[in-house]
């Protein structure tokens, strides 16, 4: 497949659904390969690891529009000093630490959201894994974390799905309608939300970031906001992914899932496996300041877009032999699912402890779990993922 057919293969909805093809093609031309004036693709996987830990390569984002305004002014595009300082503020809530603190709470809204499937399912009733399990588990987790009220988790859950619409990759200038009315509902839903809570003691994160604005600890109004937007889909999308692809492929295999389920000191390797095999966030983009030269790539110019192929890289043969095939007891994995350097997703060690209680814990409660019909894929190329995954619960 020549360079253009796979470029133009990724951006079909056939290639949004299944990308891997695409992926080894590009690869099959250089790690990192031109495809036009001052725009490259990266697809192997040293090649990513370099690209996102060189600093003359920076995220950029566009005031096009209310839902790129609300991202650009995030820590998502944020970058040198600025980033530092902004993530400085916000990284204390994701250390080690305090999400290990959270699995407690996890396992008990899991365990919680798994009596419930059961309840829907128990009279062999075709259940979607995704409405009712995948995507509820962690909006509640981001929502306590934030200290969001309970009753408010499913408009969150909807304004953050259409919201993440203007992550995707689209033409200059174009909007996206969705997007950028749900950017306008969130902005003013957490300005209410510190005009409430202004001055109010309180350990979750939202206390704390009002609290650091309004003691004139470096963070602005507007910073404050987009960071407590970005933040909830942070903690939110990319975990739904997680565990809605972990849960596809570990129906495929059930052998391998009998073992997790029957051992559930497995779930850190395979996690780690899963978020190889099926990233939930497939791409990023870069923008090269200076020319760059990465090792066995050809050069980038200055000025130059890359789009940074996560998916691509984490099924590199170079790097994991035989790459299309689910392998939990692989060494040494390391995927590139949420980055590298200094934008390493802030909310990695969360997305992860979430799948590892909840893909055992589910595997466990329903030892006779099976596919309910075919499941469809959402139409995106960034975040990879299910808008619907049917199932047999098995009782």
């Amino acid at each position: 497949m020549l360079i253009s057919e796979a470029a133009g293969f990724l951006a079909s909805s056939e290639g949004r659904r299944n990308p891997y093809p695409a992926y080894a093609a590009l690869r099959a031309h250089g790690p990192v390969v031109r495809l036009g004036a001052n725009f490259y693709a990266a697809t192997g996987y040293d090649a990513i690891n370099a690209l996102l830990r060189d600093p003359r390569l920076r995220v950029m984002g566009w005031p096009e529009g209310p839902a790129s305004r609300l991202i650009a002014a995030s820590l998502l595009k944020a970058n040198g000093a600025e980033h530092i300082r902004v993530r400085r503020l916000t990284a204390v809530a994701f250390s080690p630490g305090r999400v290990e603190a959270l699995r407690e709470a996890i396992t008990v809204e899991a365990t919680k959201l798994a009596a419930y499937l059961a309840c829907l399912g128990g009279s062999g009733e075709v259940v979607d894994l995704m409405d009712e399990f995948a995507y509820p588990l962690p909006i509640r987790v981001i929502c306590a974390l934030l200290g969001l009220p309970a009753a408010e988790q499913q408009w969150l859950r909807e304004r953050a799905h259409e919201l993440t619409e203007v992550l995707e990759p689209r033409p200059p200038g174009e909007h996206t309608v969705a997007a950028d009315r749900a950017a306008i509902e969130l902005e003013s839903y957490f300005n209410d939300q510190v005009r409430r809570r202004r001055g109010m003691r309180g350990d979750d994160l939202t206390g704390a970031l009002i609290a650091t604005h309004d003691a004139g600890g470096g963070l602005s109004s507007r910073e404050l906001i987009s960071n407590l937007v970005s933040l909830l889909l942070a903690g939110f999308e990319t975990t739904a992914n997680l565990i809605g692809n972990g849960m596809g492929v570990l129906l495929d295999h059930p052998g391998l899932a009998s073992r997790l389920a029957a051992d559930s000191s497995l779930a850190d390797a395979y996690v780690e496996e899963l978020l190889r095999l099926e990233s939930p966030l497939q791409l990023t983009s870069r923008w090269a300041t200076e020319e760059v030269d990465i090792d066995g790539a050809d050069r980038i110019e200055a000025n130059s877009h890359v789009m940074v192929f996560l998916g691509a890289g984490n099924r590199d043969p170079g790097r994991f032999p035989d790459p299309d095939r689910f392998d939990p007891f692989r060494r040494s994995v390391q995927p590139l699912s949420f980055g590298a350097g200094a934008h390493y997703c802030l909310g990695a060690a969360l997305a992860r402890l979430e799948a590892r209680v909840a893909l055992p814990l589910l595997l466990a409660r329903f030892p006779a779990m099976v596919r309910g019909g075919e499941a469809v894929r959402r139409d995106r190329s960034t975040f990879r993922g299910y808008a619907n995954l049917p199932i047999f619960t098995g009782g």
